[in-house]
């Protein structure tokens, strides 16, 4: 299992590193956006190839911050919901999903994005419109982006087994309960991560 830890802290940091610095993506999407703007109606000119860099930029982001998103438990969950159960329940539920729904997912998306890409590499495929850029890039992108969250699903599903089974000591704060539900609940001795919580509740009501 040690093993198994080291090579999670390994996809864990590649996956910071990439998600903290894809983020001067979107700097650039700004950038080129506003340019792009000033230049058509300054001068009364443009090219589609400005237009879809934006987008090839805005993919980027969106598919190679999603495993940093997983790995920062930042992905939607109904947190009306999770924010009432224990921690050591959303442990469970968090593997149960991780292996039965994320995992086939991702590799189902791998399995079909390799042709994808592949046959768009071989063909140097152009874009349809005037000006456009070549596609292949955009498409190796979307196959990296679901490489990365196989890797960081992975991990999550080490970190889930070694945590729910004592080995490793849980003290992400970014997989407790909500920030502003948890503080809320706790007060009310309703503290979703306490084993004796109902316990508390009925010392509680005694008082």
């Amino acid at each position: 299992m040690q093993a198994l830890l080291a090579a999670c802290r390994g996809i864990d940091a590649v996956t910071a590193f990439i998600g903290r610095h894809v983020k001067w993506l979107v700097l650039a999407a700004i950038i080129i956006s506003a340019v792009n703007a000033i230049v058509r109606k300054a001068f009364d000119s443009s090219s589609n190839a400005w237009l879809e860099l934006q987008w090839y930029l805005f993919g980027a982001v969106f598919m190679l911050a999603a495993a940093y998103t997983l790995q920062r438990n930042a992905h939607i969950r109904i947190d009306v919901v999770s924010a009432h159960l224990r921690k050591r329940t959303r442990d469970w539920i968090d593997l149960f999903c991780h292996i039965v729904f994320l995992l086939p997912f991702v590799l189902m998306m791998i399995w079909l994005c390799w042709p994808f890409f592949l046959d768009s590499y071989r063909s140097q495929e152009m874009s349809m419109n005037s000006g456009g850029l070549i596609i292949w890039p955009a498409k190796l992108i979307i196959l990296i982006g679901f490489v990365l969250l196989f890797a960081q699903a992975i991990s999550e599903i080490i970190k889930r087994i070694a945590i729910l089974a004592g080995i490793l000591a849980d003290h992400d704060e970014h997989h407790a309960a909500p920030a502003v539900l948890e503080p809320q609940l706790s007060a009310a001795g309703r503290d979703p991560a306490g084993p004796d919580a109902d316990k508390r509740d009925g010392q509680g009501g005694a008082q």
